[in-house]
């Protein structure tokens, strides 16, 4: 009987596992894939959205297209999870799992940031980059505010790339004069892992008349006033708040049980948790890399050869290196790139790339080679390549 493997999730890391278990032992798996939404969304698309680069609908990855040998997509909500029977329970219905693999990311909790949900706007989220989008339209004067609200976050270039986004959009609108640009962030640079991406990134962000303080944390927003309060004691006035919230793991995940100081922590090896045949990649977990979809695609083409191995009674493969190409738009159709290796040796490597219109071709290049990947050939209208 095939070996019945539960994907809760369908991002990089549940999308890269489902698509490397059919291909390497389909006959030998049943492969159920569940995620509430009904597409997945590039996060570097999402930033296209806000800026009037592209509509919603058209970046959206539709699951109904996944059509691989033995996987099914399920668009349904998890409700509980128990790991020790493997048990998932959703707003549809109870799955019963032989092997479990958690890859629901983090969530954001814009609550946990005093006044921000009265102040300010998230543009993390899909729906969030779409408010924002309209919001943007009637935005020609005062004072904008980026603001990192927690210590860690997914993809850490985005917020610099946002500053740079906005940035163009206001002079393709002619209206940058009349709008000052603040980047707040507790990161001590923007790619602490690469000085010399850091240093390019500072530049630009002074060419820009970008105002950036890095290494500070934002406490609370006063909606009547419109304050940024900072944690160093400053604050700042602002007429429009961009912010990426606090992450957590998801509440469903916390009440079950496989979490440690808020996030899933698991062995870096081979990716289980301190469950039988439970495993978790991604955002979710507290894995020693950042948080990023590349990193989660990384960590769920490990898995999937772990339990390939498994599954077929064969020689378990290296450890993940925590190896992955970052790429960060940095004003004027331009992007830079980052590859960089987390695990390989005594300390981080990172060598940049400066930005370049080839390599936002090369980051193009990316988006299709993915959505063919794990998706199949686009159909007309969707997912926009």
């Amino acid at each position: 009987m095939p070996v019945h493997v539960v994907i809760l999730g369908a991002g990089f890391g549940g999308l890269e596992l489902a698509t490397k278990l059919s291909r390497a032992v389909a006959d030998q798996v049943r492969v159920t894939i569940i995620d509430q939404s009904d597409a997945f969304v590039f996060g570097f698309k999402k930033l296209d959205v806000m800026f009037g680069l592209a509509e919603f609908e058209s970046v959206k990855c539709h699951y109904r297209h996944i059509d691989k040998p033995s996987v099914e997509f399920r668009q349904e909500r998890v409700t509980s999870i128990d790991p020790e029977t493997r048990t998932v329970v959703t707003d549809a219905g109870r799955h019963q799992a032989d092997i479990l693999v958690v890859a629901l990311g983090a969530d954001l909790d814009p609550g946990a940031t005093p006044g921000f949900v009265e102040a300010g706007h998230e543009f993390y989220s899909s729906e969030g980059a779409a408010r924002v989008a309209r919001l943007l339209g009637d935005f020609d004067s005062g004072a904008a505010v980026i603001g990192v609200l927690g210590p860690f976050f997914k993809c850490p270039p985005a917020p610099n790339e946002t500053a740079f986004m906005l940035h163009d959009y206001l002079v393709r609108r002619g209206v940058r004069d009349d709008v000052t640009i603040h980047l707040l962030s507790p990161l001590p640079m923007p790619i602490p892992i690469s000085h010399d991406t850091s240093s390019a990134i500072v530049s630009l962000l002074e060419d820009r008349g970008i105002v950036y303080w890095p290494g500070v944390g934002v406490t609370h927003l006063d909606p009547a006033t419109k304050t940024a309060y900072l944690a160093d004691g400053r604050s700042l006035d602002f007429d429009l708040f961009l912010g990426v919230p606090v992450h957590r793991a998801p509440p469903v995940v916390e009440a079950c049980g496989l979490t440690e100081d808020g996030w899933i922590p698991v062995d870096p090896v081979t990716f289980a948790t301190r469950f039988p045949d439970v495993y978790a990649v991604g955002d979710v977990t507290s894995a020693p890399v950042p948080r990023a979809g590349i990193i989660a695609e990384g960590e769920a083409a490990t898995l999937a050869d772990v339990l390939v191995a498994r599954i077929e009674s064969g020689v378990m493969p290296p450890p993940y290196k925590g190896i992955a190409t970052c790429y960060v738009e940095m004003g004027d159709g331009t992007v830079g790139r980052v590859d960089v290796e987390f695990l390989s040796g005594p300390a981080p490597t990172a060598r940049f790339s400066p930005p370049s219109l080839e390599i936002a071709e090369e980051k193009r290049q990316f988006g299709v080679s993915r959505t063919e990947r794990w998706f199949g050939p686009s159909p007309r209208g969707d997912a926009a390549r």
